[in-house]
């Protein structure tokens, strides 16, 4: 039986994951970037639905400018939670499962052990609120969505987009020869891209429903995540400590917002790999993937 999926957010660095993923399991893929189909039309997403029909409808397009947001509210809540009623009320239409990423920042940070599933939320700026309103609106009009909240998302495909991901900026501050100051009081789970779609694509082979999370596994801050991606490159730049104290940005993030992978792995997915592995791969894919 051929097995059919959409993905939105199809050029993004999660996105493009998803795609490949799914084809390697043999899913016929429908992949749709914002250019193809914007999601926050809803005749574009059942127009885009009606001429391909899909089981599971995958939903990684994002607005993901924490700190913009903070002064555009309104363009966040559009596409992080308004377009996530859109998909909702489409995938609903055609039967369809919606699986749809959210983020470690539904959390408010006060916690001193990664974050489960059932945990309070307690978002903190307009994008945090954004996306926890996206992950009621998939709950509100379906029975059976699949959410699953993720951290510090790198991946190969942040190569190709505007923005990057921290493992660029990272080495874009290194080339530039300056003192590299980065937070040591804030931690997450850093997540990669690949190992994120395959689990992804566990959960829904697994007929899983609910909220998960998928975060990458270590509890780590900003300075010691820099720290590996300097140590695997090989590259020694001046790196200094410093406190969201003496770094201040429009957006208030959450101290702590690691994720608990205990749920996803109680339904049968292989852990997350080492961080370190993870940045490995990625510098491994990020050399193929430069010109010759």
């Amino acid at each position: 039986m051929i097995r059919r999926a959409v993905v939105f957010g199809a050029s993004g660095q999660l996105g493009v994951e998803l795609v490949r993923e799914l084809k390697s399991r043999q899913y016929e893929v429908g992949a749709w970037d914002r250019a193809h189909a914007d999601i926050t039309d809803p005749a574009a997403i059942e127009n885009a639905l009606a001429s391909f029909d899909a089981e599971v409808v995958l939903n990684a397009a994002a607005y993901n400018q924490v700190d913009v947001a903070e002064k555009e509210p309104q363009a966040a809540f559009l596409v992080n939670a308004l377009a996530v009623r859109n998909l909702a009320l489409a995938c609903r239409q055609i039967d369809a499962r919606l699986v749809h990423f959210s983020t470690d920042y539904v959390f408010d940070g006060t916690a001193t052990r990664p974050y489960a599933e059932e945990d309070p939320t307690h978002p903190l700026g307009a994008y945090a609120v954004s996306k926890l309103a996206g992950e009621i609106y998939a709950q509100a009009y379906l029975d059976k969505a699949l959410i699953v909240r993720t951290s510090g998302v790198f991946g190969p495909g942040g190569l190709a987009t505007a923005r990057g991901n921290f493992v660029e900026i990272m080495l874009r501050m290194a080339a530039s020869n300056q003192p590299i100051r980065i937070v040591e009081d804030h931690f997450a789970s850093p997540t990669y891209t690949p190992f994120l779609a395959a689990r992804t694509a566990d959960l829904i082979e697994r007929g899983q429903s609910g909220v998960f999370h998928a975060g990458g596994g270590t509890p780590i801050s900003w300075f010691d995540f820099a720290q590996i991606i300097f140590d695997v490159a090989g590259l020694h730049p001046a790196l200094h400590l410093t406190s969201v104290r003496e770094y201040r940005t429009p957006a208030r993030r959450p101290k702590y917002s690691a994720l608990s992978n205990a749920k996803m792995e109680r339904a049968g997915v292989e852990p997350m790999p080492p961080l370190r592995q993870a940045v490995e791969d990625y510098f491994r894919e990020r050399n193929r993937g430069k010109p010759k």
